[in-house]
């Protein structure tokens, strides 16, 4: 099987690309894998890294307002089409597969054109535009929310599978995770993840719960700032006479062994990527979520009352967020277990582990039906 996976930009395109890569060489041992990624995204690190070769083509984003910079955008699309169309031609491809940003796009357009069989995963509850101009295009859509299928017109190529995942996000126990982290598995450990470059308004509204979690000391918090602001929030700390690394309270820039803190956490305040939603809900994870309200067609949101709606988290909005009201959650649901174990059991049920199989069985029907 030859297979390119055409993804980047940020990790929550790449790696739902990197899973399926794997679960096919896994099943498929002759496999052949190709990625299609830009100059500029973060493939550019994470591909190579993984072990994958990485072909690069020349194309950027279309503005949503008329600008001569759409003109450049449409000139370098058409171009890059004539380079995806080289690719296609020397690597033969199986199928093509996209995951997201905008390779994404060029790449699955003109294997579609070209007559290779294609299909598109959607990670988010609101489809992006790339994506919901493919799909009048591509034989199959993969869906990680059902609430994105109102926004593509033909049912029949729609298939929810959830959001494909690293094997190690699954297999890990909470008492694994606490012992990396050196915490008591007594007590319920808050984990906060404002994501790679940080979230300046959870951060500062985190502090009321550290002197909480330094006062009475019957929970402990893990606290990932982002490595952006570690040292403005190690200030607001020292400020409040918190220490920032004990056996109950650990202030970190990053976490590079995510899956471990996922694994440990009893409850998640973060953002609302569809990577991170996919995780905490196939690990059974109740949270408290704070979408970015920048993100584009504000898809953070539309992610977070997905899970909201199904009684599996608390949605505050940044223009909402405060310390008093994040401090006041945090309480309520530690103060109720009942209420924990329910959201916690309702985040299960959305949580599909076996994403990447059934992305591999559509792939089979496409190819071998």
């Amino acid at each position: 099987m030859r297979v390119i996976l055409a993804g980047g930009g940020t990790g929550g395109h790449i790696y739902p690309a990197i899973a399926i890569a794997k679960g096919i060489e896994e099943k498929y041992k002759d496999a052949k894998i190709l990625f299609v990624g830009t100059e500029k995204g973060m493939e550019n690190s994470i591909i190579p890294r993984e072990g994958y070769p990485l072909r690069k083509i020349n194309v950027r984003g279309f503005t949503r307002k008329a600008s001569f910079k759409n003109l450049i955008a449409l000139k370098e699309s058409l171009i890059s089409m004539i380079e995806c169309r080289k690719i296609i031609k020397e690597f033969k491809p199986d199928i093509v597969i996209g995951t997201g940003g905008y390779v994404c796009g060029t790449m699955l357009l003109t294997a579609a054109l070209s007559g290779v069989p294609t299909l598109i995963h959607e990670q988010n509850a609101f489809p992006g535009i790339t994506n919901r101009i493919l799909s009048r295009f591509v034989d199959k859509i993969a869906l990680t929310f059902p609430e994105a299928s109102n926004y593509f017109h033909k049912k029949e190529k729609i298939i929810v599978t959830g959001n494909p995942l690293r094997e190690e996000f699954i297999d890990i126990t909470k008492e694994q995770g606490m012992r990396v982290f050196d915490f008591d598995i007594n007590y319920p450990l808050l984990l906060i993840v404002g994501g790679s470059r940080g979230a300046k308004k959870i951060n500062e509204s985190c502090m009321l719960i550290a002197e909480e979690c330094e006062r009475k000391r019957d929970f402990q918090m893990l606290h990932m700032t982002g490595e952006s602001q570690y040292e403005r929030v190690i200030e607001l700390y020292r400020e409040k006479n918190i220490p920032t690394n004990t056996s109950y309270l650990k202030v970190v820039p990053y976490i590079h062994n995510a899956p471990y803190a996922y694994a440990a956490a009893d409850l998640l305040i973060s953002r609302c990527g569809a990577g991170l939603i996919s995780e905490i809900t196939v690990l059974g994870k109740p949270s408290i979520l704070i979408p970015y309200p920048y993100a584009t067609d504000n898809h953070q949101e539309y992610n977070a009352r997905a899970l909201e709606k199904s009684n599996a988290a608390i949605v505050i909005l940044e223009s909402e967020l405060d310390e008093r009201t994040l401090l006041q959650n945090v309480k309520y649901l530690f103060d109720n277990k009942d209420k924990m174990k329910e959201m916690a059991d309702n985040s299960k049920k959305l949580g599909k582990a076996d994403a990447t199989s059934s992305i591999i069985k559509i792939i089979e029907a496409l190819l071998y039906s």
